[in-house]
This record gives C-alpha cells, structure tokens and sequence, in this order.
C-alpha cells in the first residue's frame, strides 16, 4: 500500500499544469513555439499566458506565476530581437533550451480591403525586418508603424484600433482568429526564415 501511495503522488505531481507565459498575443509565434516546445518534449498538461513581451514574460517568472518562459531572441534575416536581450540584462533566471521554428510571415488585411487601400503597414519590429525588402519592393510608400506584437497588431486591426486602411504581418492562423483577408501570404525575405527561442525557468 505505500508503494501504490508514493506512485499516487508521484503520477499526480507528474500532471501538474504547467504554465508556459510567452512574448506574444493568441495566434502570435511565441504561441506557436510554445505548442511546439510542448509537443517535443511531452508536456500533455499545460496552459498559455499571453504576456506580449519578453519584459512580461520574465516578469511573471520571477514572481512565480508561470512556470517556464518562451520567447524568441533571434531570427536568420531580422536578426536579434532587441526587446528581449535589453529583458534579459535586467532579470536572473535559468536556460533550459535553444529551440528554432520556421516563421513564415503573411500580409493580412479586413475582408473588404483591396491591395488599393492600403496605405499602412503595421506589425512587430521584428517582423518588419523580416520583409524589409518585400515591403520595400512592394509597397515603397506606404506608412510603416511599429506595433508590440504580430498577434496584437491582427487583433487590433479587427477591433478598430488600427485603421481599416491598414495591413498588418501576421502567423497565418490570426486570419481565422480575428477574421481578416489573406492579402499575400508567406512575405518573408527569405525561404527558410527561422528564429530562436529560449525556453527559461526561474533560478
């Protein structure tokens, strides 16, 4: 009877919910990564907390309200993503993992919108640099605006916050997610666009 009880606690502390916080919004890249990172390591129990940035991410870890972090640091075209190292100069905490996905980025805009109506392009630093040359190819005059995050910016499009005159680049699924028009997919410089992402835990 002591052995079953030990194995009892054991398979129970086993499937404890884990909280993975991520830099991103719902249908963002971090949220992604997150599902990968739990399907590769076999993380059945888990729940995401949007957190927006790496700055909220490692907040909360330090505080205790998640249990692991996920954020990118870098990517093969745009390069590092500056947000998350100025985060990580201001936090202690412990690497678990470098991990890479392939980021296929796309130009997403409300149903009724045409290619003729656009006249700004909003979406994360990050993602901007990854289509620095399409954007510059293709759309050479129209507004570039900074936005905290892909996911963010296609919720924020739908809700009004952005303009209707607006495109934004987003993970294609934020399409279903905050109903919005396909404009152009996979707009990313190159081919194979992979970024880094560091899965952490408190120290």
């Amino acid at each position: 009877m002591k052995t079953k009880n030990i194995k009892e606690k054991k398979d129970k502390k086993n499937n404890k919910q884990i909280i993975i916080g991520v830099s991103g919004g719902k249908g963002s890249f971090s949220e992604e990564a997150a599902i990968f990172y739990a399907q590769k390591f076999n993380i059945e129990n888990f729940k995401i907390k949007y957190l927006i940035n790496a700055e909220n991410v490692l907040k909360n870890l330090d505080k205790g309200k998640i249990n692991l972090g996920i954020f990118p640091i870098e990517n093969s075209n745009g390069g590092i993503v500056y947000e998350a190292v100025n985060a990580m100069s201001k936090h202690n905490f412990k690497i678990e993992r470098f991990f890479e996905i392939d980021v296929r980025q796309n130009l997403l805009v409300k149903p009724n919108i045409s290619k003729k109506d656009i006249k700004k392009i909003a979406s994360h630093p990050q993602a901007l640099r990854q289509c620095r040359m399409y954007l510059k190819r293709k759309w050479p005059n129209v507004e570039l605006i900074e936005w905290s995050d892909t996911a963010e910016a296609a919720k924020d499009l739908s809700l009004g916050k952005l303009s209707s005159d607006t495109a934004i680049i987003a993970p294609i699924n934020c399409a279903k997610l905050y109903n919005l028009k396909i404009l152009e997919p996979e707009i990313q410089d190159l081919k194979f666009n992979f970024t880094t992402f560091l899965a952490v835990k408190k120290l």
